[in-house]
């Protein structure tokens, strides 16, 4: 060929003569070569296995079937314990045998029913009959059988149900999250830097929001000789709780503002919970504490909350105790402020009830002996790393038991 010239393949092969075999080895050839640089070629298509796999991974998330058994049981412990809170165990333990099982099953079923909204209700007896009435052969005279089929009907009622009891639960479920966001901007994402010091903290909410409250702030930014360090909890769970904390917060952030001294503080935090705690009964569960980089004295307040660990340096163990009755439920209480030094290489560690009845698979407590021991052998690290520690050692304990309550844990580490 002669430089410059150049030739296609079309032309070349219509100057063939026409060969039949050769067309198609030619054609083969162009299906066989690898692809162009910069050519996309398209996926094969899917074969029924592969779509089936495809679906599998879809709704089982990549999750193994030991998981999602394990998730399962989590979810079914979870709902037995919600639908029975209203049953009377002792009047159980009475029955043996069919009654007892006849007897939960008529809880579940009342309980289930009584959930819903009235229209559902009738609309899942209608199913029940439907299901119980399928099968049931009707004659009348000798010539005439009704044979009464139900199931498609009753399937089609119980999915609709389904649907809308979903789509209240997605709905709610949306609210919760945006409301645990709102949360989430009450208390801090990053511990205060405190000189000689460092802080590390994590709250785990029993359901999308919680009750527990932890804090640790400067009530003046520009005075570095006052932190505020505070965990308290709310009585009850869930939304409730969380508005009840979310009052408590402001209010705490606007009094300490205020410059008040920790005795005023909480006799006005007090007071301001009584009149917002329908008589005592959603009272809040508080240590309130203030700490001078400079002194390293902490002066506190126990206001009926689980009594704080301060592990010493050399291994020995102290409670904070001192203070008085849970904020909201004497409007005159009066409250002990005791005061303590944090040397070098102590610990101090605040807790929420919810760690210590953190239970396992057999319903069995961690328990303060096995929290005093989680702390007895802590290692010498920082803040982040003594928390990381501890709330393993929870993890350990409670396995993949869905929990009844919140668990918050704030550690303060003398450096």
């Amino acid at each position: 060929m002669k430089p410059g010239t150049t030739a296609t393949i079309p032309n070349f092969t219509a100057k063939l003569r026409p060969n039949v075999l050769y067309s198609i080895l030619l054609e083969r050839s162009f299906m066989n070569a690898p692809p162009a640089p910069g050519v996309s070629s398209s996926p094969p298509p899917l074969h029924a296995l592969g779509r089936v796999r495809q679906f599998w991974q879809r709704v089982s998330e990549g999750r193994q079937l030991d998981e999602l058994w394990s998730q399962f049981t989590t979810d079914a412990r979870a709902s037995y314990g919600f639908y029975m809170k209203e049953a009377d165990s002792e009047e159980l333990e009475t029955h043996r045998g069919f009654k007892r099982w006849f007897r939960i099953a008529k809880t579940l079923f009342w309980s289930l029913l009584m959930k819903m909204t009235p229209a559902r209700r009738v609309l899942l007896l209608v199913a029940f009959v439907m299901l119980v009435m399928s099968g049931v052969k009707l004659r009348v005279g000798q010539n005439f059988a009704f044979d009464m089929n139900f199931e498609v009907i009753a399937v089609f009622v119980f999915l609709l149900l389904l649907s809308l009891e979903l789509a209240d639960k997605v709905t709610m479920k949306r609210d919760l999250e945006i409301a645990r966001e709102i949360q989430t901007w009450l208390v801090p994402s990053q511990p205060p830097e405190v000189a000689g010091a460092n802080i590390a903290f994590a709250t785990r909410p029993q359901n999308s929001v919680a009750g527990d409250y932890y804090d640790a702030f400067y009530p003046n930014p520009e005075d570095r000789e006052r932190l505020m360090v505070v965990i308290a909890d709310v009585a009850g769970k869930s939304v409730p709780a969380a508005l009840l904390m979310a009052t408590l917060q402001a209010s705490l952030r606007t009094i300490a503002g205020e410059n008040a001294a920790l005795a005023d503080l909480v006799a006005r935090l007090n007071r301001y919970s009584c009149a917002h705690s329908l008589n005592g009964l959603r009272f809040t569960t508080a240590v309130l504490s203030e700490y001078n980089p400079l002194s390293r004295n902490l002066t506190y307040v126990n206001a009926g909350h689980n009594a704080p660990i301060l592990r010493r340096a050399n291994g020995t163990l102290e409670t904070l105790e001192a203070g008085g009755l849970p904020l909201g439920i004497q409007s005159a209480a009066k409250y002990e402020t005791a005061r303590l030094e944090l040397r070098p290489g102590d610990a101090l560690i605040f807790f929420t009830d919810g760690v210590v009845e953190a239970f396992n698979e057999s319903g069995e407590e961690f328990g303060n002996a096995r929290w005093l021991s989680a702390i007895r052998d802590l290692p010498d690290w920082d803040a982040q790393q003594t928390l990381q520690f501890l709330m393993k050692r929870v993890d350990e304990f409670v396995g993949t038991t869905r929990q009844s309550d919140d668990i918050t844990c704030l550690v303060f580490r003398s450096k």
